[in-house]
């Protein structure tokens, strides 16, 4: 399995690409993750990639895996990524 592209590959791959410099591309990477921090709330959209959404958890009954023993896990807020249509076609190839 390949390893995954660093945020300094990302930068100057998009850079090339695009004809701007490699440190214009860092701080469009940074402006997005900014975004993408601020509006998660709101539901965040990658138009193409997928969107971060804000989704509530139930409070539910767990068990400790080395005891057995019941425990009751809190309620809570936590941030899902729903990758987009386009995005899954374009990696797994579409279906038919």
């Amino acid at each position: 399995m390949a390893k995954p592209l660093t945020k300094s590959q990302i930068a100057a791959d998009l850079a090339e690409k695009t004809g701007i410099t490699r440190k214009v591309s860092l701080q469009v990477l940074q402006v997005i993750a900014e975004l993408a921090y601020k509006h998660a709330k709101n539901t965040f959209t990658l138009p193409g990639i997928g969107k971060l959404v804000l989704v509530n958890r139930k409070a539910r009954i767990g068990r400790n895996p080395a005891t057995g023993a019941e425990i009751k896990i809190p309620a809570k807020k936590v941030v899902k990524f729903r990758v987009a249509k386009a995005c899954k076609d374009a990696v797994l190839g579409s279906k038919k």
